[in-house]
C-alpha cells in the first residue's frame, strides 16, 4: 500500500515570549494528504498555516510531533528532492530573465546539460510564460511571478507540490490562470497541498480542505462532506408563499418561478403531507448545501 504524499502526527510549535510566557502557532496537528489530491488549507490570518508550512518543509523546527514525506522523514535530503515549494512571498534575483532563474533553479536541483533548458522551457509553456522568457523579472506583473515561482517549484520533477497562498494579490485572471495549472497539475498525477484565505478557489478546486482555527485543526473532509446539512429545501413550481405562510411555515423564499421552503429533518415529513393536502406541485427536495464560506464563518466563531 502506497504511503501517504504527507503524514503529520501531533505536529506541535510554540514560541516563547518572556521568561513564561509562550506563543501557540501550531497545537497537536495530525493530518494525511493522500497521493494525487488537492488539499486546500484554510484559516483566518494567523491561524498557523504558514506555520505548519514551514514545517512540512523542514524550515522551522516543531516543539514536538513529526512529519513524513512519501514515507521518508521529513528531515531527509531524499524526501525533500520529492517536494516543490512555493513561499507565500516569492524572491527572485529580478535581473534575471525568467529563463536564466529557472536554469538556475534546476542547476540548485541537481539537473544539467540539455535536460535542464529542455525542461525549463517545458515549464515556462505550462505556466504561460514561454513569450515571456527573455524578459528581466523586475518588468513581471504580480501573476507572472507566481507563475515563475510555481515553474521553479516544478523543476525538479516533484512529486509533492506545497504552496503557501498562491493567489495572495492576484487580480481575478492571475487566480484563474493559476486555478488552472493547478488542475493541469493533479492531471499529471501530482498531488497539490496549498494554503489559502480566498475560499471560492478552494472550493472549486480542491479534493479536501482543513480549516484550521488558532493552531488548531477544527474541520476536515471532503468538500461534500463538509457541505452536507441536516435541512431540507422543498422546492415547489410557482408562488405559494401566502399559502405556507397560512399553514404555519417559515423561512420561504422565491428563487425565479419556484417557491422554496427550508425543513428541519423532524418536520419533513408533515410538511410533505400538508403540501400534499394542499396539491402543491413539488419541483424537487434536496438536502440544503452549505458553503465553504459558511462553514469557515462557523468554525472561526465557534473558536472565538
Amino acid at each position: 500500500m502506497a504511503p501517504p504524499a504527507i503524514e503529520i502526527e501531533d505536529l506541535t510549535k510554540h514560541y516563547k515570549k518572556g521568561v513564561k510566557k509562550k506563543i501557540v502557532a501550531l497545537e497537536g496537528l495530525n493530518l494525511e494528504i493522500h497521493q494525487g489530491e488537492i488539499f486546500g488549507f484554510v484559516g483566518p490570518n494567523g491561524a498557523g498555516k504558514s506555520t505548519a508550512i514551514k514545517l512540512i518543509m523542514n524550515l522551522i523546527f516543531p516543539t514536538r510531533g513529526q512529519v513524513h514525506i512519501m514515507g521518508l522523514e521529513a528531515s531527509q535530503p531524499a524526501a525533500r528532492r520529492k517536494v516543490g515549494y512555493l513561499p507565500e512571498n516569492p524572491s527572485f534575483y529580478d535581473h534575471l530573465t525568467g529563463e536564466e532563474f529557472l536554469l538556475f533553479a534546476g542547476a540548485l536541483v541537481g539537473m544539467k546539460g540539455k535536460t535542464i533548458k529542455n525542461k525549463a522551457r517545458e515549464l515556462l509553456t505550462l505556466v504561460g510564460l514561454d513569450q515571456a522568457k527573455s524578459l528581466r523579472i523586475r518588468k513581471y506583473s504580480k501573476g507572472m511571478m507566481q507563475r515563475l515561482g510555481i515553474a521553479q517549484a516544478l523543476m525538479g520533477n516533484p512529486q509533492i507540490i506545497i504552496m503557501d497562498e498562491p493567489m495572495s494579490g492576484l487580480d481575478p485572471l492571475g487566480r484563474t490562470e493559476v486555478v488552472r495549472l493547478i488542475l493541469t497539475l493533479k492531471e499529471q498525477g501530482k498531488t497539490v497541498f496549498f494554503s489559502s484565505h480566498i475560499l471560492h478557489d478552494v472550493e472549486t478546486i480542491c479534493d479536501r480542505v482543513g480549516i484550521l482555527v488558532k493552531g488548531h485543526l477544527t474541520y476536515l473532509g471532503s468538500l461534500s462532506h463538509l457541505s452536507d446539512s441536516p435541512s431540507w429545501v422543498l422546492k415547489l413550481e410557482g408562488d405559494h408563499v401566502d399559502a405556507l405562510q397560512e399553514r404555519g411555515f417559515s423561512q420561504i423564499s422565491r428563487v425565479g418561478h419556484l417557491t422554496q421552503v427550508e425543513l428541519p429533518p423532524e418536520d419533513l415529513w408533515e410538511a410533505l403531507d400538508t403540501v400534499k393536502g394542499l396539491a402543491l406541485p413539488i419541483y424537487a427536495l434536496e438536502k440544503k448545501r452549505l458553503t465553504l464560506e459558511e462553514i469557515f464563518v462557523r468554525e472561526v466563531q465557534s473558536e472565538g
